[in-house]
């Protein structure tokens, strides 16, 4: 009984002193690393963000064109 209560101890030990560290380390690292943008998805985030710009300035212009031309556009949208 007393041998099985050292085995399980040592490998109680063990796991805390090897196994969970390291187990810690790998976990932080590959989350720290999954939490950071490459130079690629930066550069895709900023192609997307002037295109949503463009696409902004595109849909005020085509609003200023249709308020010239159809003045009440937006009450028969809203029926």
């Amino acid at each position: 009984m007393a041998t099985i209560v050292t085995n399980l101890s040592n490998i109680v030990v063990f796991f805390i002193v090897f196994i969970i560290p390291l187990w810690l380390f790998l976990h932080y690292t590959t989350r720290t690393k999954a939490a950071k943008l490459s130079s690629d998805d930066k550069a895709r985030i900023e192609v997307l963000q002037q295109q949503t710009q463009q696409l902004v300035e595109r849909v005020e212009i085509l609003e200023t064109i249709l308020d010239d031309k159809v003045p009440d556009w937006r009450q028969k949208d809203e029926n």
